[in-house]
């Protein structure tokens, strides 16, 4: 009982768009190695015989391994699988801890108070997880000397050290003085 391919041709009416399979009738290769549905192993068979198993079972025939030689194609249901991808990919992505780098910016003439606000929130950002960028700029003649953003720097980082780490020691780049910090590892 060989059943015409054209009828099926509408039977998968939807368009499955960015796809990274070839399936069904885009499968041109002559021969393929088939896989069934329980992954057992069908042999070689050309490409419009799978074609008519897969139709049979009243599922799709997926290429999975289009450089083996011949092409491997398994028989499944397409829409699940990019279903169940795609799921996995959000729980992949839902677990996965972002870290973002706030920047914290000095002038090298910073007062008391304001270099102690800007220590409480370097805290605050270390405790939340997040990588530190701090900068000293130095405006006009305060650039011939980078010594006191040096001492800024080595007292910024003294006062930070219960909560974070230098990752980049103080570096010149353009007319600012920078240095990385990450949280420490909580044990």
């Amino acid at each position: 009982m060989s059943v015409p391919v054209f009828h099926f041709i509408f039977w998968r009416c939807c368009v499955i768009s960015n796809r990274e399979h070839q399936i069904n009738e885009d499968i041109k290769d002559k021969e393929v190695r088939l896989i069934g549905v329980d992954g057992s192993q069908l042999g070689i068979v050309s490409a419009s015989e799978a074609l008519n198993l897969a139709f049979q079972q009243d599922l799709d025939l997926v290429k999975i391994a289009p450089q083996a030689q011949p092409p491997v194609c398994r028989i499944m249901d397409y829409g699940k699988f990019c279903f169940e991808q795609t799921k996995r990919e959000k729980e992949a992505k839902k677990n996965q801890k972002i870290i973002d780098i706030k920047e914290i910016r000095m002038s090298s003439t910073i007062d008391t108070h304001d270099f102690n606000t800007k220590v409480n929130q370097a805290v605050k950002f270390l405790n939340g997880g997040d990588k530190l960028k701090v900068s000293v700029r130095f405006r006009k003649r305060t650039v011939a000397h980078p010594q006191f953003g040096e001492e800024l720097l080595a007292k910024f980082k003294e006062a930070i050290s219960e909560v974070g780490v230098v990752d980049k020691p103080s570096k010149m780049e353009g007319r600012s003085l920078v240095m990385f910090v990450s949280p420490k590892a909580s044990k």
